[in-house]
């Protein structure tokens, strides 16, 4: 039992001191056109979204590690791709709107923003008049 302890523990430490070695590219190209917003919305966007869904990600200090560094730059990478709050200004109208109503629909069911990241980022946690006010904004962005 012991010296598979010990070569599990050795595997454990070559991995994470070789993934060390795997550098993922932390990037925040620059803002192309903000979503425009009340500053209420705008707060609320900025602590439970932005880290993810925009250009302006604060990389804490454990994006250093991998392979959570590796986690981290998927689920951003993931997140601007999906929807970018700093490329706002480039959707055309019609894909603006269809975003909203997408936010809209994931915020009331509770799954933006994840459960993970709140662990995490215990800020990011929308209150329910919080929630309610978001979902309100993203449906009057999706009328004509």
């Amino acid at each position: 039992m012991t010296r598979y302890f010990k070569i599990a523990a050795l595997a454990l430490l070559a991995f994470l001191i070789g993934g060390r070695a795997i550098r993922i590219e932390r990037t925040n190209p620059p803002v192309e056109g903000e979503i425009e917003a009340p500053p209420e919305i705008k707060a609320a966007l900025r602590r439970a979204c932005y880290d993810c869904h925009s250009n302006e990600t604060v990389w804490p200090w454990y994006s250093d590690l991998a392979p959570i560094s590796w986690l981290l730059a998927h689920d951003v990478s993931e997140g601007r791709e999906e929807l970018n709050f700093s490329s706002w200004g480039k959707y055309a109208d019609k894909r603006k709107a269809k975003k909203l109503k997408e936010s809209a629909e994931e915020i009331a069911e509770g799954e933006m923003p994840p459960w993970y990241y709140e662990v995490m980022h215990p800020s990011a946690s929308l209150s329910t008049t919080e929630r309610n006010a978001l979902i309100e904004w993203a449906k009057q962005g999706t009328k004509p």
